[in-house]
């Protein structure tokens, strides 16, 4: 049976095909009800069973779904194999696609930082899942009510795990021709970061109305790419603002080492633009020069040699956001220089690593705080000076840190959150010690690491024992 041969009203293994959705070069889609009065879904059946690619990509598919969870994927339902009617029905997920939203394009640069942010937590969650899309585009984003970005179409992914039979059946590059990342077109499906690639090809447009890369549709079309920067994105629209433009043209560096080192990075700038460092990437006003097109041009013609496979874990695990819970009090100074000492042990073993410094400023639970201090200075800029003033013997280049401060009446709960919906990967935080109050209230360190989504590190200084002299707490 052939999916032009489908017709509303069929049944296939216990599905009834109920409305066809869409036909695409690939695949139709076809909205089912289930036999088992389950909820509506989805089925995939590919529209062309003679094409290699299609049918390889469908087989890469049906391996990968099934190991899938999450918010930011269909949810996996049934598959058939080839010997009969091949499909696989997942959750049907009402929202639009993002590909409707080019028509409006260029967006105001708010709307383009959430459905950036958006995909790229979508992105990170996928990666955790030691899968690559490898295909982003906005045919294959969906959005659920309640704004979270959906992955589809897994015909071209990768999964570190699983064998890769698209590399092992297929020589010319695998993709999509606007969004296909460099190292794409040079064979290499093994690196997260060329989602990143997609995703700046994605906010490119968002940001422009024009597509970055044109629509190449031949490998020589692809391989410009290597040696040719886009044209800037302000250059389009004098509109797009300056922390959009550095953060488009750094996911869209051809050497993958310069790019954002993982998807949650680009996430955390596209939530915090008002954090975002500007490089000479949000001043470019041309392309590259003649020169550089040359020098770029003869490196891709003798391209250095392939890197060894990259782990999609491996990748991450270079790339952290670390949270440092600083608390800038001067009478606990001293707590404050051991957790910036454990800070930067924790940077220099992650050099690619991201150091957000975070401080609360608690606030009362019922009724307004004062801003101001008795002297009228405004407390929060207070403690934001405080906090730079505090990591600013780290050293860092402005792209590696970003100071917040938050204002809460729970210092415990605001870090958690914090580290939850910003893909903190390490809390270093500093305990002040011990002491029966301490004990029955429970210090903001030990809900810290109770609750929190991630690794944390725990600090502490000596502290004076009874005879006034300073004994070490284990």
């Amino acid at each position: 049976m052939s999916a032009t041969a489908l017709a509303a009203g069929q049944r296939i293994n216990g599905f009834e095909l109920l409305e066809h959705v869409h036909r695409g070069g690939m695949a139709s889609l076809w909205r089912v009800a289930r036999d088992d009065g389950g909820e509506p879904a989805l089925m995939k059946v590919p529209a062309v069973q003679d094409d290699p690619a299609a049918i390889v990509g469908f087989e890469v598919e049906q391996m990968i779904m099934p190991l899938l969870s999450g918010i930011h994927v269909p949810r996996f339902i049934a598959a058939g194999g080839f010997e009969a009617q091949p499909y696989i029905v997942m959750e049907y997920v009402p929202g639009p696609s993002l590909r409707g939203r080019l028509e409006d394009a260029p967006l105001p640069s708010e709307q383009i930082a959430t459905i950036g942010a958006s995909i790229a937590e979508a992105l990170h969650d996928l990666h955790l899942q030691h899968v690559i899309h490898l295909d982003v585009k906005p045919s294959n984003v969906l959005f659920r009510p309640g704004g979270e970005a959906v992955l589809i179409d897994y015909g071209l992914a990768r999964h570190e795990s699983l064998p890769d039979l698209l590399a092992e059946e297929f020589r010319l590059p695998l993709g999509t021709g606007p969004y296909i990342s460099p190292e794409q077109v040079l064979g290499v499906r093994d690196d997260p970061r060329s989602d990143l690639f997609a995703l700046g090809a994605i906010l490119y447009h968002l940001a422009t109305g024009q597509r970055a890369f044109g629509s190449p549709s031949s490998v020589a079309g692809l391989r410009k790419r290597l040696y040719r920067a886009p044209v800037p994105p302000r250059q389009h629209n004098p509109q797009c603002p300056p922390w959009l433009q550095e953060i488009v043209l750094h996911c869209l560096e051809v050497d993958p080492e310069l790019r954002y080192g993982s998807a949650a990075q680009a996430a955390f700038e596209l939530a915090h633009p008002d954090m975002v460092a500007l490089t000479a990437r949000a001043h470019r006003r041309a392309d590259n020069s003649l020169g550089q097109q040359l020098r770029r041009w003869f490196r891709s013609v003798r391209p250095a040699p392939l890197p060894l496979p990259l782990s999609v874990a491996r990748q991450l695990r270079r790339a952290p956001i670390v949270l440092a819970a600083v608390d800038v009090s001067e009478e606990w100074e001293a707590l404050a220089d051991a957790l910036r000492n454990a800070s930067d042990r924790v940077l220099q073993a992650e050099p690619h690593a991201r150091l957000a410094c975070v401080s609360v400023l608690k606030t009362a639970r019922i009724g307004l705080d004062d801003l101001n201090d008795e002297a009228g200075n405004n407390r929060h800029i207070q403690r934001l000076v405080q906090l730079q003033h505090w990591a600013r013997p780290l050293a860092l280049p402005a792209q590696r840190l970003t100071c917040h401060v938050l204002e809460a009446p729970d210092p415990a709960a605001a870090i958690v959150e914090f580290a939850r919906s910003n893909r903190v990967d390490h809390i270093v935080i500093g305990s002040r010690g011990s002491s029966a109050l301490r004990r029955y209230l429970g210090s903001v360190s030990t809900q810290v690491v109770a609750e929190a989504p991630c690794s944390v590190t725990v600090v502490k200084v000596p502290q004076p024992d009874a005879a006034g002299e300073l004994a070490s707490v284990q």
